[in-house]
Parts: C-alpha cells; structure tokens; sequence
C-alpha cells in the first residue's frame, strides 16, 4: 500500500501505477451468477453491479458491510463575484448542521447503516477567486487531497462522497469547461437557484475563471486552479479507495467534475466508480457522459451533500444480497433450465 503524495508529481506518479480488480474473483462471480435460482439476466443491471463490486473486493460472493459517507466542505473566493443565491456564511451553518445529524444526507445515511464523517477545510479561508487566478497553491491543493485520503476508513468496502461548499457549481462548471471545452453555458447552472440575470452573471464568470486559468491543461493542475477544497479533497478520498479497491458511488455534478480530474490525468482512474445518479444540473448529465458512466439513479435531486450517491448505496447493496444470498438450482432443488 502507497503511504500517500506530498506533490502533485508524486500523485501523478501514484496515478500511473493503480491496482486493476481481481479477475478471478469476477469470473467466479460470474459462474456463482449462472447458478442462481433466476433466468439469466432476470435481475439486469443488478447482476452486473454484483460482478462488478465483487471483482474490486477480491470475493466472488461479497456483501457490502461497512459502507462509509464523507461530506467534505470549502469556501470559494469565487462567490464575491456574485454566483449563488446563499453567502458563503452557510457553507460553515451547513457543516454544523450535518455534525448535529440535521441534513438529508444523515437521514439517508442512516437508512444505509453507512457510518459518516465531515471534514470542514479551513471554511474561515477561502480559496483564491477563480476568475482572476488559481484557486489554490500547490500546498494548499495538496493538503486538501491529503485529507480526503485520510479520510477513508481502513474497513470502508463501499464509499460515497459528499460535498457542502457555497460557489462550488461554479467551480465545477469551469472544471467541466477546461476539461471537455465547449460553451460556459453548456456547463453552467442554478446551483443554489439563482435567478436568470444571475445565471447569466455566473456563466460569464465560468468563462473568465476558464481565461484567467488557460495554462491549466493537466487534470491536476485543472483541480489546483479551479477546484475548490472540498473538491480537491473528494479527489483524494477516490484515489484512496482505489489503492484499497474499495468501489466508490459518484454523487452529483461536484463529485464527479472532482473524479473527472483523475479521469484527464491517467486515463482508467475511475474504473473503481460507478454515477450514482445523474442530478437536475443541466452540465452533470453531460459531464458522465464525457467519462462513459451510465448511472444507476434519475430522480431529479440536486442538493449535493452526498444524497444521490447514498440513495444508490441501496441499490449496490441490494445487487449484493440478491447475488451472495440466494440459493443456487442445486441448493435449492430446482431444476435448471
């Protein structure tokens, strides 16, 4: 196991040397799948979930037992330009409200039996204003990734990650734009709700923010100059899981532009990933298909905090049940067809 990175040419190099899932365990898996007592193929895409998840864990007839939510929040320098319907001040009340189990996301946690963590990233300093400069310095990046990367549990076997953060669609958006070009306006939507002359002030901010970046090619130097924290770190805790083939649930725009980062820089980051939704902001539907991530939810939720990802947990977690738990023919004393 990599002991971690203390620059982003060591998170490169980490990047360029991933572990690949356990081809044994997924083809037993899939033998274990054609004996259950079912039809091939009746349960759809629950049976490619259970390969899936069984191939990372290394166990043809895994359960998932210890999944782990972690919200991640940061401040954006970027909101003095005018870009949300809320102050940044809510970024810190959202945090005590998630510590106090107030939010969304900890009821649906609860309902997942997923234990979760909160890490506020220095809310009382915000990130540079994107739209005239990088977000972060190299350490500030790093240290951001660093925390997420501790912040996996050692027994997490299904993560999903989670994110509060005043100004951060913003961000996300200029992410989506750098990464994949295109128009501001393609990438760029309500986030919080704001009206039609703020959406159009926020889609022009996209675009400076993108001007003012324009060195940023890389995807880790894409992260640094036009992520946020709270970003940065999520990108941390995916790699992370990685090392540990852990699977991890992709929550909504934020996560994913975050992921997408991974993506750009060593092309197969995500294979330990699957979308666990795809959210009402207009530029996240786009964005996984960019990265080829088909996912398991549409319900039109757009709140971020990690609620779209958790709701999936349910389903993983079901595909799990249904393929460790049911009997095969012989087991059962039917006769197969």
């Amino acid at each position: 196991m990599h002991t971690g990175f203390s620059t982003l040419a060591d998170l490169a190099a980490l990047l360029r040397d991933l572990p690949a899932p356990d081809a044994a365990a997924h083809e037993a898996a899939r033998e274990r799948d054609a004996q259950l007592t079912k039809p091939p193929g009746a349960l759809g895409r629950l049976e490619d979930l259970a390969l899936w998840y069984c191939g990372w864990r290394g166990d043809a007839r895994a359960r998932v037992s210890a999944p782990q939510v972690i919200v991640f929040a940061g401040n954006h320098g970027v909101v003095a330009q005018g870009v949300s319907a809320f102050p940044a001040e809510v970024t810190a009340q959202m945090v005590a409200n998630f510590e106090a189990g107030g939010a969304a996301v900890n009821q649906l946690a609860r309902v997942a039996g997923a234990r979760m963590d909160v890490h506020a990233l220095d809310l009382d300093r915000p990130t540079g204003d994107i739209s005239t400069g990088p977000a972060m310095t190299e350490a500030e990046v790093i240290a951001a990734l660093r925390t997420g990367w501790e912040a996996v549990a050692p027994d997490t076997d299904l993560l999903v990650l989670g994110e509060m953060g005043i100004g951060n669609t913003t961000s996300a958006a200029a992410i989506a734009l750098a990464l994949f070009g295109g128009a501001a306006g393609e990438w760029t939507g309500r986030g919080t709700g704001v009206d039609e002359a703020g959406l159009d002030r926020k889609t022009q901010v996209v675009a400076r923010a993108v001007a003012a970046n324009a060195g940023a090619t890389d995807g880790l130097e894409v992260l640094r100059c036009l992520g946020g924290r709270e970003l940065a770190a999520m990108a941390g805790a995916i790699l992370r899981a990685r090392m540990m083939r852990v699977p991890v649930l992709l929550d909504g725009f934020i996560c994913t532009a975050a992921a997408a980062c991974l993506e750009r820089t060593q092309p197969g980051a995500l294979d330990h990933t699957l979308a666990g939704h795809v959210s009402a902001e207009p530029g996240h539907a786009r964005l996984l298909e960019r990265l080829g991530k088909d996912p398991l939810l549409s319900l039109g939720l757009r709140l971020g905090e990690g609620t779209g990802g958790v709701l999936a947990m349910g389903v993983v977690q079901s595909a799990l049940a249904c393929h460790s738990g049911m009997a095969t023919f012989s087991e059962a004393g039917v006769a197969g067809g």
